[in-house]
């Protein structure tokens, strides 16, 4: 950071006369406006961008499909095949999912090396690489390059969802770590909208503009890259992992003001003196370290449970509750929009929740609220030919399904265009309503970042990235079996998955709010203890008995 930057801004790092109150944004009060400019500058590139890269794709699908079309026409003289087109149009779409499993792949291992801060940094490049092959496909004639400009800002959205909420925890004081945490959703919510409003016909929805409305993405990129560079590093990963106390003092008073870094970097002192000999852990060394046997099977059951949980399902029969409630075709982008704002307000009002509430509240309430709303669901599709009541009662039961996926276990869901057996403009609103059910609550994420050590951080984030990437594959594929096959009756297995792990949270997960990273570890710590009594008096009483 420049040096006279810091002497500009000494006045607000220091506490002359009387102690500074900070900043009240919403319900929260920050130490300093310069913690809330962190986060946005965090946000907009990681978050923000991963969000309006997934609804903006949707907008020009007819355009782009007849620039495959009049594509292929002038390469070989002949018609595209209709199989042929789908494959590549899935390509297109479904390739983003690749690229954010190796992101997410590769992410830890860059957040130990070029740090926290550097690597958002650095994951810029793949954006605006990405932006300018997707602007240049159209003139250049290549619908390569949109495959390729797809795969690389699938890996920027991997390595942001990996990093990011890391980032954000790890800076953030015990008090606000949640809502912070939450900020991540905000921005995610914020970037979906923002993409579905952009691919609006009034503003950048119109055939000729489909080239600059992909490049669109290079906006945020760029205001990261023009705006990160002045805030600091993780003050945890420069003294913990670089052993640099001086930068990480200035770090922290910075971000939490000198009046409330003192206690902070006790407990990051006390962090680091439990860490000694210690090395940052691959993945597969948490899965043979039986000292986090239950935070590492927590956040696979946590991370799976996003994408199995049905809300690809809950969007999948949106489009057709819709016609069936009489909204016009023409009009469902627009009441997209209108989810996409609902969202936005769902990711609030879990910022807002989050510390008053706490996570396990939240989670576990949000997945047995979703696994009521699977069986209504069930019960209003069934009647659907009934009553013309039943259509509304049904729309009803996704707003209430999306509602409570948001305010705790949702995270990132990117939904694949499968070729099944409907009409292309029927396929177009449904890839709509499949994209728009993202909605990264901050839980989920905030969770992964307090059950884990310093060192053990980095791993676990791949390890719940790669679950989740892997999951929107898995149920990718099956999913259209599943629907086609049960058709509404697929939501009960869909309540079984969202009542079991609503049951897990609340006999496994300990509170975290208000808790520093080391308490937490000792709240594990003692869940072991008893277990390996409990293990000690069964061997004993056995052993007694024989």
């Amino acid at each position: 950071m420049p040096e006279d930057y810091m002497t500009e801004y000494e006045p607000l790092l220091t506490k002359e006369g009387k102690e500074r109150k900070g900043i009240k944004f919403f319900c929260f009060q920050f130490p300093n406006k310069f913690l809330l400019l962190v986060m946005f500058a965090t946000c907009i590139g990681g978050t923000f961008q991963c969000g309006y890269n997934i609804s903006v794709i949707n907008a020009p699908t007819k355009y782009v499909q007849d620039f495959i079309n009049q594509t292929w026409r002038q390469r070989y003289q002949t018609e595209i095949s209709k199989d042929v087109l789908t494959l590549l149009w899935s390509t297109i779409v479904s390739i983003f999912t690749i690229g954010g499993f190796i992101g997410v792949s590769i992410g830890g291992t860059l957040s130990v090396k070029l740090g926290r801060r550097g690597t958002l940094l650095a994951n810029n490049v793949f954006s605006l690489v990405a932006a300018l092959l997707m602007g240049l496909s159209s003139s250049a004639g290549s619908f390569e390059l949109l495959i390729i400009g797809r795969f690389l800002i699938g890996i920027n959205a991997g390595i942001a969802l990996c990093v990011e909420p890391m980032f954000l925890g790890e800076i953030a004081p015990t008090s606000l770590r949640g809502a912070m945490g939450t900020g991540s959703s905000i921005f995610l919510t914020g970037g979906i909208l923002s993409g579905q409003v952009m691919g609006l016909k009034e503003v950048l929805g119109r055939e000729q503009y489909w080239p600059l409305l992909l490049s669109t993405t290079c906006i945020p990129a760029l205001l990261q890259l023009q705006l990160l560079p002045w805030f600091p590093e993780s003050p945890r990963f420069l003294l913990i992992d670089k052993g640099d106390e001086e930068k990480c003092k200035k770090a922290l008073n910075q971000l939490h003001g000198v009046a409330g870094s003192d206690s902070v970097l006790e407990d990051i002192q006390r962090e680091k003196n439990n860490l000694v000999g210690f090395k940052a852990k691959k993945p597969w060394e948490l899965f043979a370290d039986r000292s986090v046997r239950w935070q590492v099977i927590t956040i696979i059951v946590l991370n799976a449970a996003q994408q199995l949980n049905g809300v690809n399902a809950m969007y999948f029969y949106a489009d057709y509750l819709f016609r069936q409630a009489g909204i016009a075709e023409d009009n469902i982008p627009y009441a997209t929009v209108g989810t996409g704002a609902c969202e936005c307000l769902t990711a609030l009002t879990c910022g807002m929740l989050v510390e008053s509430l706490g996570r396990k509240v939240l989670i576990s309430g949000g997945y047995l609220l979703m696994s009521i709303c699977c069986i209504l669901f069930t019960v209003t599709l069934a009647l659907q030919d009934v009553s013309p009541i039943f259509p509304y009662l049904s729309v009803a039961c996704v707003f209430a399904f999306v509602l409570s996926f948001g305010l705790g276990p949702g995270k990132l869901v990117e939904h694949l265009m499968h070729p099944i057996s409907l009409s292309p403009s029927v396929k177009q609103h449904v890839f709509t309503w499949l994209v728009v059910s993202s909605s990264e609550g901050g839980v989920t994420n905030i969770l992964t970042t307090e059950m884990f050590k310093q060192t053990a951080r980095p791993a676990a984030f791949m390890i719940a990235g790669s679950v989740n990437w892997l999951s929107f594959f898995f149920i990718g594929l099956l999913f259209p079996f599943i629907v086609l096959g049960l058709q509404h009756y697929c939501f009960l297995v869909f309540f079984v998955v969202c009542l079991s792990v609503g049951i897990y949270i609340i006999v496994v997960l300990p509170e975290t709010k208000n808790k520093s990273f080391v308490e937490i570890q000792q709240e594990f710590q003692s869940r072991r203890s008893k277990e390996s009594k409990y293990d000690e008096e069964g061997a004993l009483l056995i052993s007694t008995t024989l």
